[in-house]
C-alpha cells in the first residue's frame, strides 16, 4: 500500500511537501467577522487549507456537564448554553464557505458526531477529521468513511490497542493518522514525537502531527521525523478568550512556522551522499590528500 493519500488537489504523504493545516476550530469565539480574519492570516502565509470544528452540542456534551455553569463573554450561563453559542450553523458556514472559495484556499472540519458529517456533506469538504474525542466513536468512523472522502484520525487521550481498534474499523487506505497530545497546552515531555515513527512502524499510511505546545520547535522535528501533514490551532491574540487560545499560534508565529517547515524540507534531502558543487572550491583549498 502507499504511503500517500490526495486531500483536495493535493497529494500527502512520502515524497510530498508537508500538507499544513491552521485550525481555526472554535478560536473564532462564535464570530463570522473573527473567522474571516484568521482565514485571512492562514492565507497570507501560505497554509494548505483551514480547518474548523462541528458538533451537535446536545449529543457531545456529556448529560452530567450540560447544566454546569460558567463565565462566559455571553454572560453566566450553563455549558450546553455555551456550546451552542460557539458553534456555527448553516448560515455560518455558508459565508465561510464562500469567502475560503474567494481566497482559494480549501477547508474542512473535525466532525464530532453523526449529523455533522451530514451537514457539512453539502459543502463538499476535502476530507474529514475524526478528533481525539471521537476515536472510539465506531457508528462515527463508519459514517465517515462512508462519505469516501479520506479520513483524518487524531489519536489523543487514547491507547495504542485503542488506535488499532479505530483504525480496523476505518481500514488504512484513504487515511492519515495524527499524533497527537489533547492537553491545551502541552508540555514539551509529554509531546512524545517518537510516536510518529512508531506510528510509521505499526501503519503503512501517512502519519501527520497536531500539535497543541506552546512555540514551534515540537511542529518543525515533527516534520524531520517524518509527518506528512501537520496541523496547529491559530489565534488573533493568545490571551483571547477560550480554551484553545493558549496552545495556539499568532500571526507572527503561523508566518515563521510555514517557513521553518519549507527549510526544513529542503535541508532533509534524499539521505544520498554526493558531493555538490559549491563544495568543490573548499575541496580543492583544503583536502591535502587526495585519493588517486
Amino acid at each position: 500500500m502507499s504511503r500517500e493519500i490526495t486531500i483536495g488537489n493535493r497529494k500527502v504523504g512520502e515524497g510530498h511537501p508537508t500538507f499544513i493545516v491552521a485550525e481555526i476550530g472554535i478560536n473564532h469565539n462564535g464570530s463570522v467577522e473573527i473567522a474571516k480574519t484568521l482565514i485571512d492570516v492562514a492565507v497570507k502565509n501560505g497554509v494548505d487549507a483551514i480547518k474548523f470544528q462541528k458538533r451537535t452540542p446536545e449529543l457531545c456534551v456529556p448529560p452530567d456537564q450540560r447544566n454546569h455553569m460558567r463565565e462566559t463573554p455571553w454572560g453566566y450561563i450553563t455549558y450546553l448554553d455555551y456550546r451552542y453559542k460557539l458553534e456555527f450553523g448553516l448560515n455560518e458556514y455558508r459565508e465561510i464557505d464562500r469567502y475560503c472559495k474567494q481566497r482559494n484556499v480549501p477547508w474542512f472540519a473535525s466532525v464530532w458526531d453523526e449529523p455533522s458529517v451530514d451537514f457539512l456533506q453539502q459543502f463538499n469538504p476535502i476530507c474529514y477529521k475524526i478528533p481525539s474525542a471521537s476515536l472510539t466513536d465506531k457508528s462515527l468512523l463508519v459514517h465517515a468513511r462512508e462519505t469516501g472522502l479520506p479520513v483524518i484520525l487524531s489519536t489523543g487521550m487514547s491507547t495504542m490497542e485503542q488506535i488499532k481498534g479505530a483504525v480496523k474499523v476505518l481500514g488504512e487506505e484513504n487515511l492519515l493518522i495524527t499524533h497527537a497530545t489533547s492537553t491545551y497546552p502541552c508540555d514539551p515531555e509529554e509531546l512524545n514525537l517518537k510516536m510518529i515513527q512508531t506510528l510509521l512502524e505499526e501503519f503503512s499510511c501517512p502519519i501527520g502531527y497536531s500539535g497543541h505546545e506552546v512555540g514551534l520547535i515540537p511542529t518543525v522535528v515533527a516534520v524531520a521525523m517524518g509527518a506528512s501533514l501537520i496541523e496547529r490551532h491559530i489565534t488573533l491574540d493568545r490571551a483571547m478568550w477560550g480554551s484553545d487560545q493558549a496552545a495556539s499560534v499568532e500571526p507572527g508565529g503561523i508566518e515563521r512556522l510555514v517557513k521553518y517547515v519549507r527549510v526544513t524540507e529542503q535541508a532533509l534531502g534524499d539521505g544520498v551522499k554526493r558531493v555538490y558543487e559549491s563544495e568543490m572550491s573548499s575541496l580543492r583549498k583544503l583536502r591535502r590528500v587526495q585519493e588517486p
